[in-house]
């Protein structure tokens, strides 16, 4: 497989041709910065400038990638310069190859370049004044400092703030992310309670009207026909009531549809005479104190459901409800006669007994559904302490 050829970016070619044609220009005027009598100057020919210029210029085609090579590179090229004549350029360009090795070059060399550029600077300062007890030689790491420490300076605060730009941004992407999937989550936790509402609140009406249009349509029999349609039109008017106030809630309580207040415990007994008005053989047994409304609505719901359930599937007989408090919990049972018939009264979805589990595990409850001989039973668990805070 051929290696992958790392080609210079758009505004290093600049860089580097405009660093390259400005040196040669000054070269051309002969403009140096040393003279040829200088101490320093072990190179003397004119020309002998143009090699670190022409180094120089092409590291900054790999300033962005490769800026650690770059930058050696440079250093070679600049310690040739100080032996010549020199170019300007060549030290400006320097500058730009230790500012674009802290921005560009890897964290270890952001980090390193700026102690190691800064330890130079007070060698500079320090050793010369030293040696030669001359104050003019501080201007050596005066030097130092602006053509290395300054830029390095420079690379790692604008390496920084733009880490720390992409850090928010990064933060404000998870925090969208987070608020989206809230959003999900809430619409379909909301999407769920709808779900449950709407079952429990007409699937008892709607199985009681197949019922009875079966048995009206079955018995030839005109009373029995007439009490099946009276039974019919009571639980459409009750199951039309219902629908227009989920649409109203639906709609934001706007109009005449008001939410209605969420059904408690005390209404128990009116659903039991609809159950037995539909012709199940009922009876209530509860005793049990102050109830959280959380816990009041899905006992309410369970109880309701069940009714549901037996009048669908249950054998004829008896079926018998029990609300009562157990340590620390409100105990639901139910229990109806169990039909061994393949095919239910009425049809259903199934989504009752998963309505029943669900509301109980949203309260930390236990739920559990099942038949034991003839008898099936619904025993629900729900924490008193659990729904205070629901």
């Amino acid at each position: 497989m051929a290696a992958r050829v790392l080609r210079p970016h758009r505004f290093d070619v600049y860089v580097a041709l405009g660093g390259l044609l400005g040196g040669l220009l000054l070269w051309g005027a002969q403009v140096f910065p040393r003279r040829t009598d200088d101490a320093l100057v072990l190179w003397s020919p004119d020309w002998a400038a143009l090699v670190p210029l022409g180094v120089t210029a092409g590291c900054e085609l790999l300033r962005r990638t490769m800026p650690r090579t770059a930058l050696l590179t440079g250093v070679l090229a600049l310690t040739v310069d100080t032996v010549t004549r020199g170019s300007v350029l060549t030290i400006v360009m320097f500058t730009d190859l230790v500012y674009a090795a802290v921005l560009y070059g890897t964290p270890a060399s952001a980090r390193r370049i700026p102690w190691i550029t800064g330890l130079l600077t007070v060698a500079g300062l320090v050793v010369p004044v030293a040696v030669w007890q001359v104050p003019d030689s501080m201007l050596i790491g005066v030097g130092i400092g602006a053509i290395a420490l300054g830029p390095a300076t420079t690379g790692a605060l604008v390496r920084n703030h733009r880490e720390a730009a992409e850090a928010a941004r990064l933060r404000a992407e998870q925090t969208a992310l987070l608020a989206e999937m809230d959003r999900v989550q809430a619409v379909t936790a909301e999407r769920a309670r709808m779900a449950r509402e709407l079952h429990d609140m007409v699937a008892n009406h709607l199985s009681a009207i197949a019922i009875h249009s079966t048995a009206a349509l079955s018995l030839d029999d005109a009373g029995t026909s007439r009490d099946a349609l009276k039974v019919i039109r009571e639980n459409s008017v009750a199951g039309l009531a219902e629908m227009r106030r989920l649409i109203g809630i639906l709609r934001n309580g706007s109009g005449e549809h008001e939410p209605a207040a969420a059904p408690t415990l005390d209404g128990l007994g009116a659903l039991v005479e609809t159950a037995r008005a539909n012709g199940l053989d009922v009876t209530l047994d509860a005793a049990h104190g102050q109830v959280p409304a959380p816990v009041e609505l899905a006992a309410y719901r369970v109880v309701q459901e069940s009714l549901t359930n037996a009048l669908k599937h249950a054998a004829p007989g008896p079926v018998r409800i029990t609300l009562g408090e157990h340590d620390g919990a409100l105990r639901v049972v139910v229990t109806s006669a169990y039909d061994h018939r393949d095919a239910p009264r009425a049809p259903g979805s199934g989504a009752g007994l998963v309505g029943m589990r669900e509301r109980t595990e949203l309260l930390g409850g236990t739920f559990a559904a099942g038949a034991d001989g003839d008898v099936w039973t619904v025993r629900v668990e729900l924490p008193l302490t659990q729904g205070d805070s629901a």
